[in-house]
């Protein structure tokens, strides 16, 4: 008996971003680790691979991710 039942069917309005087939779906259609999501609305979800382009550049540049040795790395 397994302790956690899988989830095969999605909630009504959840979409998705499969990063396999390239492609929104409603549901979860693909396993977890080949999507993203959910998101509320299917524009969302068509437009996944850029906010997630756009929270990388921000991750990159924000300063508070970074530490001393990463910014000064002949230890000066």
């Amino acid at each position: 008996m397994a302790l956690f039942k899988k989830r095969t069917v999605g909630k009504p309005g959840e979409w998705y971003y499969c990063l396999v087939h390239q492609k929104v779906e409603e549901g979860p259609d693909c396993p977890a680790k080949d999507r993203f999501g959910p998101y509320t609305t299917r524009a969302e979800a068509e437009h996944a691979m850029e906010t997630a382009q756009e929270r990388n550049l921000e991750w990159e540049t924000d300063p508070k991710w970074h530490d001393a040795q990463a910014q000064n790395p002949d230890g000066d």
